[in-house]
């Protein structure tokens, strides 16, 4: 009796450690295929036909294509417009579709609306979860900012896209014109430090992937941080969901919550503070738009305006992806600033002494 019990038990042991080896695996690289070619005036890309549930969410006139920053990893970009280059910056676990409420609010005859989404979401290329680091994901931005050949951009970034955007931003500062700070952070903490109750999970080996992979899905709760929670509905969080689901490869939204720096030796906290003295540096037209019930991210707000003075900040009632709740308000902050860089820019030419 005491053999088949030690056997059972030894079975029962090999199976939930080839359980938690299953769910603690590092991941693959998963790769995009486009179809084609697209040509965007300053280059030619891989074109990507977007799947038809993402595709019929957007107005028309836009262009799908990849971006190959380094062999094998690309980022997949969302365009609309032409005109003044505006680039939107999402975060975790989200897409570059999270700007697409924005989108319909600005004149795409006068801005050309640039939405890129980071490696690991989206319709990018997935990799494995060792890979998921701040200076990994500045980099590969950074090089796709400069594939686009821009030569000058208004910066919206908004959760890891504050970090990441404004990371990229600081390899090529020629570039950053103006910007528009939503419900997102760039301080390094200086000492231990919680973002969340579930980035605390997140941050629990063996745990986080049992809890927040396995369990719940980060995708399903969305909505429990917004200010109200029907403005993600299924259906909405279907758009951030599907492509990573359908990959194969869902490490992305837990290793970018580990991501987050816990104290001052956390790996990512390094080059947080190199993005923090740069971004204490920026004298541009600024605005901030700040969801003030966003359960993660609302309470930094008093650190941006610290940060920047003089930026005109419009606090509304939404949650932490306030692109979903207030893009009204957002697409006028951006046009603002929008506004601000193109009268700057035409006084500056007008004080152009003649060389002649």
């Amino acid at each position: 009796m005491m053999t088949k019990l030690l056997i059972g038990a030894a079975v029962i042991l090999i199976v939930a450690m080839a359980i938690v080896f299953w769910m603690t695996r590092d991941g693959s690289v998963v790769t995009p295929q486009g179809a084609g070619s697209i040509d965007i005036g300053s280059g030619t890309f891989e074109a990507f036909p977007l799947p038809d549930y993402a595709a019929e969410v957007l107005p028309r006139g836009y262009k799908s294509y990849l971006v190959e920053v380094e062999p094998g990893i690309k980022i997949h970009v969302v365009e609309a417009g032409s005109g003044v280059p505006v680039y939107l910056q999402h975060g975790n676990p989200t897409n570059g579709l999270l700007y697409r409420k924005i989108w319909q609010e600005l004149p795409t005859d006068r801005m050309r609306l640039i939405m890129p989404t980071m490696v690991g979401l989206g319709f990018s290329t997935k990799v494995p979860a060792s890979q998921h680091t701040l200076e990994n994901h500045i980099r590969w931005m950074s090089t796709a900012l400069r594939k686009l050949g821009l030569d000058g951009v208004v910066y919206v970034g908004q959760d890891w896209g504050g970090a990441v955007g404004l990371g990229a931003l600081m390899r090529s500062p020629e570039l950053l014109k103006g910007m528009v700070i939503l419900n997102t952070g760039w301080t390094a903490p200086k000492e231990k430090f919680e973002l969340s109750r579930p980035h605390a999970i997140a941050a629990t080996p063996i745990l986080g992937e049992i809890l927040l992979e396995n369990v719940v899905s980060v995708f399903d709760r969305l909505h429990q941080t917004q200010g109200d929670p029907a403005s993600i509905p299924a259906e909405v969080a279907a758009l951030y969901a599907r492509p990573v689901r359908d990959s194969g490869n869902k490490k992305g939204p837990l290793a970018l919550m580990r991501m987050v720096p816990t104290g001052p030796d956390h790996p990512t906290s390094k080059p947080m503070a190199e993005i923090e003295r740069y971004a204490a540096t920026l004298d541009i037209p600024t605005e901030i738009v700040w969801g003030m019930r966003d359960p993660i991210l609302g309470r930094v707000l008093p650190t941006m305006k610290a940060m920047y003075p003089h930026a005109r900040v419009t606090e509304t009632q939404a949650g932490h992806f306030l692109q979903e709740e207030v893009p009204v308000e957002i697409a006028a902050a951006i046009q603002r600033v929008v506004t601000a860089v193109t009268s700057a820019e035409t006084a500056g030419t007008a004080r152009q002494p003649d060389s002649r």
